[in-house]
């Protein structure tokens, strides 16, 4: 007897013409669905996302097929992809049936689902639906009974949840019934390769015939109903995710990670900077609401959220969706509330991890925006005086330009207006030019540079900020003038190359300035000194003195430019015993001195770089080791607001490099 089985086994050739106009109808449906979301989305201002179309189409299959970011979520993630997989394996074997049924056995007369590639199908096909089922059921248990803190179930989740159970449960029913009448009396060697149907065949056995064919006609129509239902549903609750989150792997920016649009201040005709309203955000900003498909993956990353502050980014997406969808016209800014908007670092935590890719960050640093450029509001009263000393003075202290080079006194170091002849330009930044604690790092550096016959050269009183705190504020322009003061000097004296100790200097410097016309070779020191060991430049003691330490990814240099190992190589090199920190690398969590808070007090909930320092003791290391101005200037807060003094103690990675190579 030949291997294979009858399609359309006891409904009939005759149900084929129905089945289609039924399907037919239900995409219909599905479309019409996505037509009204279509209207609701170009409510935004236009962007374009279609550019480099091969590119993005690549991204979209790597993503989608291979479920990489959903791997990345530690709570559900793996049975996610299982599911997925498996119910992706079950939608391709169907159509593979359908295929066979009409147009291989009418047109070509061949039956491909016969012989050994049947009995791998078959089995395939019932692996995957078994796999599918378990995952759901661990996915409904997830939001249903054990439901992680901050998980909430709406509507949706009573009607996808049991839609997809029972869909994945009749079909297998539907299997059992013709295999109890067919293969476990004809073939029951060939039931073996079916174990999900074999195990539904057993509930029917000894079924009288006529009941077998009458129950198995009845369950194939409503299974069928079941899934054109399923595709009708589609675009009216959250199965719409299966679509707009793809999608979103295809429309994700291609520019640098952090990129912010620059705005044409130059402009005379633009009334509007920022968004007050849903029409001041691009359509790609409401499309990420029909993304997100409520994971809390981002509210669980981010900083603000951990620590009391009335921020959620998976709540700002559902909130942009809210007023699109349901009141176009209400005040976006209102609904999401200021103290929401203040209390986000940019540290791209939620980004990072999100795997419906959705672009948290800029939403909220345009409404930011229309906050400083339209209305003057900031975050406190602190923060208005820092950035009027930043426009008074460069920097955000107050302090006069004439001392901002007085930290390299005594030191081999450069300065540009006597000599510009350099091999690197040290773009030192506003705390390590006037912080004393920072000064040290600025210290060492230039030590390091020394010992590896780098001649680095500053701009001392002539330097400013780089204007990167205002811009996370919102203050595109005052931004603007300082880096273009900035990009001139730096211009003027000829520069090839910068390094900074500061990686939001790095940033703005290596990334913003590029589109006001900087565009130079920018480096962090950490991959600066990383480069100058590999190439010997640099000499560390063969057997350094170990010491036990924790080390901390800044946000900055970790999740925005990729600087992960080359810190810790140098950090070994130096002696260091590295014992993580339980989020570390791209998991990392912020000091909380991000977008602009480094000015700010934090009022709000308990202090970020208070749970970073216990996250740093809780590895009983007694050295937190960092490579950012801002962090190290908020874990020394840390240390002494947490009652952790005499406990740990954080030092940057120059200082323990410059200590080495000097011993």
């Amino acid at each position: 007897m030949e291997v294979t089985r009858e399609i359309y086994w006891n409904v009939g050739h005759g149900v084929i013409i129905p089945m289609y106009l039924l399907a037919l109808a239900a995409f219909g449906v599905l479309a019409w669905g996505f037509w009204q979301r279509l209207l609701l989305w170009r409510q935004g201002k236009p962007l374009d996302r279609f550019d480099r179309y091969d590119q993005r189409v690549m991204r979209m299959i790597d993503d989608v097929f291979s479920q990489e970011k959903i791997f990345r979520v530690r709570d559900g993630g793996l049975p996610h992809a299982l599911f997925f997989w498996g119910f992706l394996t079950l939608f391709v074997g169907t159509l593979l049936v359908m295929v066979q049924a009409d147009f291989f056995t009418p047109v070509l007369q061949f039956n491909l689902l016969s012989g050994e590639f049947y009995k791998a199908f078959s089995l395939v096909l019932d692996v995957a639906g078994i796999t599918a089922i378990l995952m759901l059921a661990s996915l409904f248990i997830r939001r249903f009974v054990t439901r992680p803190k901050g998980l909430e179930i709406v509507r949706d989740d009573y009607i996808v949840l049991p839609l997809l159970f029972v869909i994945l449960v009749t079909g297998f029913l539907v299997e059992g019934l013709r295999m109890a009448a067919t293969e476990l009396q004809q073939q029951p060697e060939l039931a073996r390769f079916s174990p999900g149907g074999l195990l539904a065949a057993q509930l029917f056995a000894g079924w009288p015939l006529d009941t077998l064919h009458a129950t198995h006609k009845a369950l194939w129509w409503f299974h069928l109903a079941l899934v054109l239902g399923f595709f009708c549903a589609i675009p009216y609750t959250k199965l719409r995710h299966i679509f707009t989150t793809s999608a979103n792997a295809f429309l994700a920016p291609l520019e640098a990670k952090g990129y912010i649009a620059t705005i044409n201040l130059e402009d005379d005709s633009v009334e509007q900077f920022g968004a007050a309203g849903i029409t001041d955000l691009t359509w790609k900003d409401i499309f990420d609401a029909d993304a997100c498909t409520s994971c809390k993956r981002c509210q669980e990353r981010c900083p603000a959220y951990a620590t009391g502050k009335p921020l959620s980014p998976m709540k700002i997406v559902q909130q942009i969706g809210e007023v699109a969808f349901t009141n176009p016209q209400a005040n976006l800014i209102e609904t999401v509330s200021q103290d929401a908007l203040w209390a986000c670092t940019t540290c791209r935590a939620c980004q990072d991890i999100c795997p419906a890719t959705i672009e948290h960050v800029n939403k909220i640093l345009e409404m930011r925006r229309n906050l400083t450029l339209m209305e003057g509001a900031f975050p406190g009263d602190e923060v208005k005086t820092a950035i009027n000393n930043l426009e008074v003075n460069g920097n955000p202290f107050g302090l006069a330009y004439a001392a901002r080079g007085d930290w390299a006194a005594g030191l081999d170091v450069t300065v540009m207006a006597e000599d510009a002849g350099v091999d690197i330009l040290y773009f030192v930044g506003c705390y390590a030019s006037f912080d004393k604690r920072n000064q040290e790092v600025a210290r060492n550096f230039i030590r390091i540079c020394n010992a590896a016959g780098i001649k680095a050269g500053i701009l001392g009183k002539e330097e400013k900020c780089c204007g990167e705190p205002s811009r996370k504020l919102g203050n595109e322009y005052q931004y603007q003038m300082t880096a273009q003061e900035n990009i001139a000097l730096i211009r003027g004296y000829g520069v090839k190359r910068i390094v900074t100790t500061c990686p939001h200097c790095f940033n703005t410097l290596a990334r913003d300035y590029q589109d006001l016309g900087l565009d130079l070779p920018v480096e962090h020191y950490t991959t600066f000194i990383a480069t100058l060991l590999e190439h010997n430049r640099l000499t560390l003691p063969p057997e350094p003195e170990l010491f036990n330490c924790t080390y901390h990814d800044s946000c900055y240099i970790g999740r925005y430019m990729d600087i992960i190992d080359q810190p810790r190589n140098i950090l070994t090199a130096a002696g260091g015993r590295i014992t993580e920190m339980n989020k570390s690398g791209y998991d990392s969590f912020c000091c909380g001195a991000g977008g602009g808070r480094i000015l700010a007090e934090e009022k709000l909930g308990s202090k970020i770089s208070e749970a970073r320092v216990k996250m740093a003791m809780d590895t009983g290391a007694s050295l937190l080791v960092s490579n950012c101005p801002f962090c190290l200037t908020m874990f020394e807060d840390g240390i002494k607001t947490g009652g952790a003094e005499g406990q740990i103690r954080v030092r940057d990675l120059a200082e323990i490099v410059a200590e080495r190579i000097t011993a």
